[in-house]
């Protein structure tokens, strides 16, 4: 049996036709660039996640380098971020010429450690001006957004969300992304809320910044004046295509979300009688499950090969921690500097989890897992 980690085929057969008509309508209109439809999904976003303002760009690794930019940060800069991520969050801080400043990571939830932080801004103040800190929504739940919010204040930084795995997921009855300065997000075809390319948006409750955002996306244009430039911005606008897709299938977001959700109570129950540590998910967090993560000590690699020979996609995000990228050399971090991102770089594994899965397909990854062990 063949069980790939995501069906996107399987998603989008269903809204196919719907998908189609929101397709040649743009066609139709010719209006390609910060079409109707772009503004159309803004408003939709800004309904669903209860904020002031959705604003429309390019990806999420823009929705990161734009935000920065929009409070603040300026080359030199340090920012705090975890050290177990994907790559893009600290890419988008050295892309702009701020300096990532990792931290350690909770090793019951994978995110950012806030004990961590306070450690990292005391120790670095000396060396680096940091203004700001990242925490990401690892895996499709929340950070403890209200203990960092606590830290933000202490040192006045500002507070982005990396919410690119998290969109719809909820922290204490708010939704990700909504909760600090602003949020960033990312509808990568393979995220819970996937476009058909690249594409993502900025959230934000606050008039000034979001003003500045939709600026700064389109190339530091004035409203009113196209040849103004009043910011040295960069062309992150989304297209319109993508922005039409993307409000078709934000209406089935929450349906989608609640089979990943029951998926995995599935696998909690039956995985948990394997002895194997399941998601850790605090009672204040709505978890939406972007991944189902495992927590395999020392024969990890061998359940995956396994799991991979029975043709179940399975893998490692993320195998290689931040601070131990060839690119980041620069920073000067060593082996041991973060100890629970380095341990999850070696023990987690991912294993299906999305909504189309029939209880079959999930009863044979779990009769693989146990043969593995």
């Amino acid at each position: 049996m063949k069980i790939p980690l995501l069906d996107i085929r399987a998603q989008i057969k269903p809204i196919r036709k719907e998908i189609d008509r929101a397709i040649k309508q743009v066609i139709d209109s010719c209006g390609f660039i910060l079409g109707e439809e772009v503004k159309a999904l803004e408003e939709k976003i800004t309904a669903y996640c209860k904020v002031h303002y959705a604003i429309g760009v390019s990806n999420g690794t823009d929705a990161i380098s734009v935000a920065l930019q929009a409070v603040g940060v300026k080359p030199g800069d340090g920012v705090i971020c975890p050290a177990f991520t994907y790559y893009a969050t600290a890419g988008a801080i050295a892309r702009i010429g701020a300096k990532p400043v990792f931290a350690d990571i909770d090793p019951r939830t994978y995110n950012i450690s806030a004990d961590s932080v306070v450690s990292e801004v005391r120790k670095r103040r000396s060396h680096v001006q940091i203004k700001a800190i990242i925490p990401v929504h690892l895996y499709g739940q929340c950070a403890d957004m209200y203990e960092i919010l606590k830290i933000a204040k202490n040192y006045n930084l500002k507070v982005i969300e990396d919410t690119a795995q998290g969109f719809g997921a909820s922290y204490k009855g708010r939704k990700a992304g909504t909760i600090g300065d602003c949020g960033t997000v990312s509808f990568y075809p393979g995220k819970n809320l996937g476009a058909f390319g690249d594409a993502g948006c900025i959230l934000t409750n606050n008039k000034a910044l979001a003003e500045k955002l939709y600026t700064l996306r389109n190339q530091g244009t004035a409203p009113k004046d196209r040849y103004r430039h009043v910011y040295v911005g960069c062309n992150a606008r989304l297209d319109t295509i993508q922005a039409a897709v993307l409000a078709i299938r934000l209406k089935y977001l929450d349906k989608s979300n609640k089979k990943r959700q029951e998926n995995a109570k599935y696998y909690n129950n039956r995985l948990k009688m394997l002895n194997l540590n399941t998601p850790y998910v605090p009672a204040h967090n709505v978890h939406i499950y972007h991944q189902y993560v495992l927590r395999i000590r020392k024969i990890k690699e061998r359940v995956r090969q396994n799991l991979v020979k029975k043709g179940i996609d399975s893998r490692t995000f993320y195998s290689i921690p931040l601070h131990l990228q060839p690119c980041f050399k620069y920073l000067g971090y060593k082996k041991s500097d973060f100890p629970e991102s380095e341990k999850c770089a070696k023990e987690l594994l991912a294993i299906p989890v999305y909504p189309e899965l029939t209880k079959k397909q999930m009863d044979y990854v779990i009769k693989s897992i146990d043969d593995s062990l």
